[in-house]
């Protein structure tokens, strides 16, 4: 037995105010309540009560058991509601890594609105080039694009994102619009690099005809925002995804080519380590997310 449970043995035989009440409360002969008290007596080296089958009187040193232990006890209970209300009530440090870009223009407003609403959660979001290891670096919640690697994560898909071609008219005045995959051999493209594996290569797909292009151009960069400012200017042909080029689509700074090929998905999905039980935080942020992405790219 523990102290916790001796503990809990013994405020309850003081209310009961006999070995034959507690015994019938809980469905044992007195000897088998009386067996237990001698046994928390021996672990403690003294005597608690002085007791017949009818009646008990309390030790000095049972009085100081019951006094302390009784505030030990409705200390371990309000812990335990503390942690449960936890669960139930979305509370406390929240901490998020996103990409730069789509943790600058989706994100962020995302965790604005979420604040809103969940004012005891605690946010701090950190953005870098590439993602980061959530346990390692003490993340809940990680944004990831595409197929996620690790499979000790937890992924709930958020939001569906396509990934497509797209030049300035600039560039297509100039330069002329590819008509299949392979003729973008002949152009300028600009090149994302997110990550260590192979790039510039750019994989299509159109019913059962699938298409792998080597694409070449001056211009690269880790940065999606950097690639999406040359595309702007005119420099070249970019592969980004539908959240990244809805706003230039629709005013007509970018033009989609290719829209009958498709690329490999990129579709955005909320990472967070494997646990048994998630806290309240998590769950709401993670339902919130898919909630507020799922308006599509103009959300926020």
């Amino acid at each position: 037995m523990d102290a916790v449970s001796d503990l809990e043995f013994f405020v309850e035989l003081v209310k009961h105010g006999s070995l034959s009440a507690l015994a019938r409360d809980v469905g044992v002969t007195p000897p088998a309540v009386s067996a237990r008290l001698a046994q928390i007596e021996r672990r403690l080296g003294v005597r608690l009560l002085n007791r017949t089958t009818r009646r008990l009187s309390m030790t000095h040193e049972g009085e100081q058991y019951l006094t302390t232990g009784s505030k030990l006890l409705s200390a371990l209970q309000e812990l335990d509601r503390t942690i449960s209300s936890s669960r139930a009530t979305p509370k406390g440090l929240l901490r998020v890594n996103a990409t730069f870009g789509f943790g600058r223009r989706h994100i962020a407003p995302a965790i604005a609105a979420f604040h809103r609403q969940y004012p005891d959660v605690e946010v701090q979001l950190e953005l870098t080039d590439r993602p980061l290891n959530l346990a390692e670096a003490a993340f809940d919640v990680g944004v990831r694009f595409g197929e996620i690697p690790d499979s000790r994560l937890i992924a709930r898909k958020v939001a569906t994102n396509r990934r497509m071609i797209c030049a300035s008219p600039i560039y297509l005045r100039a330069k002329g619009e590819p008509d299949t995959p392979r003729d973008l051999q002949r152009h300028q493209c600009i090149v994302l690099r997110e990550s260590d594996t192979a790039y510039g290569t750019w994989h299509f797909t159109k019913g059962k005809r699938h298409e792998t292009v080597k694409v070449h151009g001056v211009l690269s960069s880790n940065d999606g925002e950097a690639t999406l400012v040359w595309a702007l200017d005119g420099q070249g042909i970019l592969m980004r995804s539908e959240w990244d080029a809805t706003t230039y689509l629709q005013s007509g700074r970018l033009k989609q080519l290719l829209p009958d090929w498709s690329l490999p998905p990129a579709d955005i999905y909320a990472v967070y380590p494997e646990r048994l039980n998630l806290t309240a935080k998590v769950t709401a942020f993670v339902e919130f997310l898919e909630g507020f992405l799922g308006k599509g790219p103009g959300a926020g």
